[in-house]
């Protein structure tokens, strides 16, 4: 081993090794507030088109919010939505890997910030769609880099409340899309669209102060040119890993994203909001989604305690169970938007099994892969949840999106028993899935640098 990866390897032990807030290297603390506010910018971004979908696609479409076409399009601009976060999972996951996390981070932001900006040009909904969809490819690639670049640089004993923090950045920027919908209601929808250009201003400081990763440039030493490829992901053991977790995220997130999509547009059109105004029903929309959002971050925090003592398969499996059984007693009967205010606590709290993946799975693959193998598993569920969104929203009439919601709950059911089948960080399964069926000793050296699992289980973090 050379004296630099050997320098790179003492140094990411070091980093390991820290116990206290106050013990962290700039280094870290750069790393960790780049991907706090890479992920906080996620959340501004990503919803601001959820807030204003059924007035713009209508605008666009020169018709009443009611009419059905005003759905259906609204759904295929979702779709889209959904496929490009998928595809930009993988495609900056790749990038991520090979050029490192800081670069990545830097390019993620700035498409997303770009392309969400460039929806206020929209003059059809076709225009909407192709700008979303572009939006979220960085939006997607954002989350396997961010969340490498913090498994990587700060301490692993910290994981489930690394997730919980970094999952209730997402939660904050939802939040602040929010606040900026009630604060220009009274504006076309279309102006909304111009607050996601301000991610941009944070890639220069990113750029100038955010070092990349010891355990990315030890992987990259060690492993010269013998790099594994996407192709890996499917090879030996590590491809049952590979198919769970794909099966996991793409049954969580098609319920998940099927519900914050309908539900929004369900409680638009509430027969009980007949009367109301626009701008009313607009922040109508955002405090209630300022509610789900301040219960969801409680929920990233209750599901990580839990995964302390549980595990973090169980605790995703029951955190499923929950989100089901939050939607089914929501949506199972007609309820007016008082009745159902309030009830958007529970699938709040239960939406923190989402922050647990942050740091569940880019653990489970070896470094060089780590980006590529969370984002590709993670963001493959898009496009089934892109389908999904589409599909369920056939169950909508006249803007009654009760039982879109309802059906989309069922599917926390099998989501929660395949979590159960995955590896737990520490077993003897995820060492096996990437040493033995490898007969490359460069690999097998390159992949060491990552499996110290066994004294990362959340029942040691302290």
């Amino acid at each position: 081993m050379s004296r630099n990866v050997r320098a790179s390897v003492v140094e990411a032990a070091a980093e390991r090794e820290v116990a206290r807030l106050r013990d962290l290297s700039p280094a870290q603390w750069k790393s960790g507030i780049a991907a706090w506010l890479g992920w906080l910018f996620d959340g501004l971004d990503l919803h601001l088109y959820t807030l204003v979908a059924t007035p713009f696609v209508a605008e666009l479409l020169v018709v009443d919010q009611k009419d059905p076409s005003v759905g259906y399009y609204g759904s295929w601009i979702q779709a889209a939505f959904l496929l490009g976060w998928a595809l930009g999972g993988g495609f900056f996951g790749r990038i991520g890997d090979r050029l490192g996390r800081a670069r990545a981070l830097m390019l993620t932001i700035l498409t997303y910030a770009a392309f969400t900006g460039l929806s206020f040009l929209a003059q059809t909904w076709w225009h909407l769609l192709i700008c979303r969809f572009l939006a979220a490819l960085g939006i997607g690639g954002e989350w396997a880099v961010g969340a490498a670049l913090l498994a990587e640089t700060w301490p692993h004993r910290w994981r489930p409340w690394i997730a919980a923090v970094l999952q209730s950045a997402v939660n904050i920027g939802i939040m602040l899309a929010m606040v900026a919908g009630y604060a220009m209601k009274d504006l076309p929808s279309r102006y909304v669209f111009l607050v996601g250009i301000l991610p941009a201003l944070i890639v220069v400081w990113i750029r100038r102060s955010v070092p990349e990763p010891a355990e990315w440039h030890a992987a990259k030493l060690l492993a010269k040119k013998a790099e594994p490829t996407i192709l890996d992901l499917f090879r030996g053991r590590v491809r049952r890993i590979t198919v769970l977790t794909i099966l996991v995220c793409s049954l969580s997130l098609t319920a998940h994203w099927a519900f914050m999509f309908w539900w929004v547009q369900h409680l638009w059109n509430l027969p009980d909001l007949a009367g109301w105004s626009e701008p009313q029903k607009k922040a109508l929309a955002s405090t209630a989604m300022i509610l789900l959002m301040l219960t969801s971050i409680a929920g990233n925090f209750v599901a990580s305690a839990i995964a302390r003592v549980i595990g973090y398969r169980r605790t995703i499996a029951w955190m499923c169970l929950g989100y089901f059984a939050s939607l089914f007693i929501t949506y199972n009967v007609v309820r007016t938007h008082e009745s159902m205010f309030w009830w958007l606590s529970a699938m709040g709290v239960s939406s923190g099994l989402f922050g647990l993946f942050t740091m569940y799975l880019p653990p489970l693959f070896p470094t060089l892969l780590r980006t590529t193998g969370a984002g590709f598993c993670y963001n493959i569920g898009r496009i089934v949840a892109a389908g999904g969104t589409v599909l369920l929203g056939l169950f909508g009439v006249a803007g009654d999106y009760r039982l879109a919601v309802l059906y989309a709950g069922f599917l926390f059911l099998p989501a929660a028993a395949v979590a159960m089948l995955l590896p737990e960080p520490g077993d003897g399964d995820i060492m096996e899935a990437h040493h033995g069926d490898t007969e490359n000793t460069e690999k097998d050296v390159q992949d060491e640098s990552r499996l110290d699992m066994a004294d990362r289980t959340p029942t040691q973090s302290h």
